[in-house]
């Protein structure tokens, strides 16, 4: 029994997740105590909890410790089964985290996979459903990972209420990793406004700050058809599409914030990555090592990707990794940026 520490690192959720698909990917139990030990409210929270159920039901794992504000698991899996489910967060939680966990173990068993999901799909501090679907899925299907991704409705937090469907391929004889050192050439940017159920000035202020202070045109500036009853709520999204890789980045809406600040920042992020040489950006540069490594160490090739920053939630999940997969990852200055390389160890 794998014995993890929940507080190491940036003591957060991404622990928890990461090592539940670790686990399943790899057949080795864990305990992991002070879950959560570095926020405010430490233990499982119901997205936590709808993880560890969804990770326990596609692998008949047996799991002690599953229950609202536990601060101690022990999850022993099973063997991971393709099919159909269905995971429902029963809140605002984000289910693309709930995604997350389920994804790469997945993506390694015999057949294909249909998964319907509710809970946020545009929360803060997690992957909004517009990343998944243009920034990360498509280095899945370029690592032999197939995955299509459907959108059926918004959820936004408080009111939740978002879904969406994930079909996932399997994978295990096709996965090969490659580098991703350069994002190559810029073939498209754009933003879109999500704001349902809020004043449609909201969304016009937004786009024309964000317009003017990228210097885009208004082809650019995409006012997001979404129904009044999938809010309220807001999300600001800018969108840069390279030759090797897409990023999307991402502002919320919240009371007490102006429209113009919320474009503001959202264009500070944009501009801070365009500077940088790295391929990657912060959000991408963590959730992007998971699948890799299993990539790495299934094919015993080493493989490197550059990234504008290591934030402390990347070299947590790093941490992770390293104690379930023998792969080796190091980090090394590039420029005015990083890189992150794996090797089988």
């Amino acid at each position: 029994m794998m014995e993890i520490d929940g507080s190491q690192g940036e003591g957060g959720g991404q622990i928890l997740r990461s090592a539940l698909a670790l686990s399943m990917c790899t057949g080795q139990a864990f305990k992991l105590t002070r879950i959560r030990a570095g926020r405010a409210k430490p233990g499982l929270m119901r997205q936590h909890l709808t993880c560890v159920n969804a990770a326990a039901e596609i692998s008949g794992a047996q799991v002690d410790g599953a229950e609202l504000n536990s601060q101690s698991l022990q999850f022993t899996p099973g063997v991971v089964r393709a099919g159909s489910y269905a995971f429902n967060v029963a809140s605002a939680g984000s289910c693309t985290l709930v995604f997350q966990t389920i994804w790469p173990a997945l993506m390694l068993a015999a057949g294909e996979s249909r998964v319907q999901l509710k809970g946020g799909t545009h929360n803060p501090m997690a992957p909004p459903f517009h990343f998944l679907e243009r920034s990360y899925a498509p280095l899945l299907r370029r690592l032999g990972a197939p995955v299509q991704l459907a959108l059926q409705r918004h959820g936004f937090y408080p009111a939740g209420g978002g879904e969406f469907e994930a079909v996932i391929g399997g994978a295990s004889e096709t996965l090969m990793p490659f580098d991703l050192n350069e994002r190559g050439g810029l073939l498209e940017q754009y933003a879109d406004c999500l704001a349902p159920a809020l004043p449609s000035s909201i969304a016009r202020r937004e786009l024309n700050k964000l317009g003017t202070m990228m210097g885009w045109q208004p082809e650019q500036l995409r006012n997001a058809g979404v129904r009044q009853n999938e809010g309220p709520g807001n999300a600001l999204l800018g969108t840069l599409v390279h030759e090797h890789v897409t990023e999307v980045f991402t502002e919320f809406g919240e009371k007490g914030v102006t429209a113009e600040a919320v474009a503001t920042q959202l264009a500070r992020d944009m501009r801070k990555y365009k500077l940088s040489q790295g391929a990657l950006g912060p959000h991408l540069a963590d959730q992007w090592a998971l699948p890799l490594a299993l990539a790495v160490h299934l094919r015993q090739q080493p493989a490197s990707y550059s990234c504008t920053e290591l934030t402390p939630h990347a070299l947590s999940n790093f941490e992770v990794i390293q104690h379930f997969l023998p792969v080796s990852i190091r980090t090394e200055p590039l420029g005015n940026a990083h890189q992150v390389l794996l090797t089988p160890a």
